[in-house]
């Protein structure tokens, strides 16, 4: 039973920031219903290679980034730049209670498929629009993409080296981190309109931006300029706001240290064998260490240097400071906690029932986390949702004049809902 068993979600999204959403919701118990093109599907599908292994070992057309976002979902392709197509769609949005969907801003409006048309059959809705810019504002018609935003944000100015090191300058996240973040943000949101819903007996719109949303992320670094009207500049892997707090060269590879505190520094340096370092005021304070790194970090940059990065992390470790190793996205994926966590489950696909993905985090003691499928093949749910408004016999019509695709064989009976 999940959290959110009972709640009916219409997914007109596709690539990442929406479906993160979308997948979500499905995790805690709702009835995602992701509407796509036929023949082509969500453009992720499109995103390979890398892509699925069958059974057999042999590379289907099942790409492991629309693998990523669509977990629990049930695919139903519908061409809704067709009449009959949005008939459809209305249909289901008018037993939804929630649609999610990251069109420019205004272009559903010109299907019905936008607020104002699907609140007036039904009141209820929670309607969440993803934009890159919103819906207001002088952007607001530009489509909008995590790297442009990115970019002018201001996370780019912030993330790399500096520019005078080499290979310093402007430099992405290594995930989309926009649209995941807005993915969160909108799933926090339609819980809310949910629950407000309660009190209120009515629906309500959500706009959200990609924009907006990397700019509330900024956190401490955005009032770090506010606080002092400087840009904050890019560190590398240093923290603008704590010493020491980043990565050190050992004799083998690189590993982390982020000493969060006074005490955290005192037992670091007593741990590695530096315990003349707390007799200078320079460093005895967070304060003295920021405004003083330039003579702490080369300091302990050299001292490093003598030792294997596993050697100081075992000492570090044992006063409770917080040290680790930089692990590849291998290493992290075998490492013990992550196994006892079940970060990696075993969902079976249609096409390879030894499928392996990454896990939901959520762990609900009462309502956990189910995996009830891995993310749908293109249609595969067609007839299963739409016999719920159409017959068999109607269907079959739709999918001959390209309206629909999938398997209309699903369907759960031949009456008209």
């Amino acid at each position: 039973m999940g959290a959110l068993q009972g709640i009916r979600v219409l997914d007109l999204s596709r690539v990442l920031a929406g479906p993160w959403c979308g997948q979500i919701l499905a995790d805690l118990g709702a009835e995602v219903i992701k509407i796509e093109r036929p023949k082509v599907g969500d453009d992720t599908r499109m995103w390979g290679p890398p892509w699925m292994l069958d059974n057999q070992g042999t590379a289907t057309r099942e790409s492991g980034y629309y693998q990523s976002a669509n977990r629990n979902k049930y695919s139903v392709a519908i061409d809704i730049a067709s009449e009959a197509g949005q008939e459809l769609v209305r249909k289901i949005a008018k037993t939804a209670d929630v649609v999610i969907e990251n069109y420019k801003a205004g272009s559903l409006e010109k299907y019905g498929l936008d607020y104002a048309s699907l609140n007036q059959i039904n009141p209820n809705l929670v309607y969440c629009s993803i934009t890159g810019f919103g819906q207001t504002g002088p952007r607001a018609e530009e489509p909008g993409y995590d790297f442009i935003i990115q970019g002018m944000s201001g996370l780019m100015s912030i993330t790399g080296e500096k520019d005078e090191l080499p290979g310093g300058g402007a430099q992405k996240v290594g995930v989309a981190v926009v649209d995941i973040q807005t993915g969160l943000y909108a799933t926090v949101a339609i819980q809310a309109a949910l629950l407000a819903r309660q009190h209120t007996g009515r629906g309500q719109y959500i706009d959200l931006s990609l924009l907006d949303v990397q700019v509330a992320a900024l956190a401490n670094q955005g009032m770090n300029y506010l606080t002092t009207g400087v840009s904050p500049k890019r560190m590398g892997n240093n923290h603008p706001n704590i010493v020491p707090y980043q990565t050190f060269k050992a004799k083998d590879k690189e590993f982390i240290i982020a000493c969060g505190n006074d005490k955290q520094f005192k037992d670091l340096c007593i741990a590695i064998g530096l315990p003349e370092l707390l007799e200078d005021k320079k460093f005895q304070r967070n304060q003295d260490r920021v405004k003083h790194r330039e003579e702490l970090i080369p300091l302990l940059s050299e001292y490093f240097l003598a030792k294997n990065a596993q050697d100081w992390v075992e000492v570090i470790h044992a006063v409770k400071v917080p040290v680790g190793v930089i692990n590849s996205i291998e290493d992290a994926l075998n490492e013990p906690q992550i196994k006892s966590r079940d970060m990696v489950v075993n969902v079976a696909h249609p096409l390879n029932d030894q499928f392996k993905m990454i896990g939901s985090p959520i762990k609900l003691s009462d309502t956990p986390v189910e995996y009830k499928h891995a993310a749908p093949q293109l249609g595969e749910h067609t007839g299963k949702i739409l016999s719920q408004f159409k017959t068999r016999e109607e269907l079959a019509v739709l999918r001959a004049k390209g309206i629909i695709d999938g398997s209309i064989n699903s369907a759960l009976s031949d009456s008209v809902a």
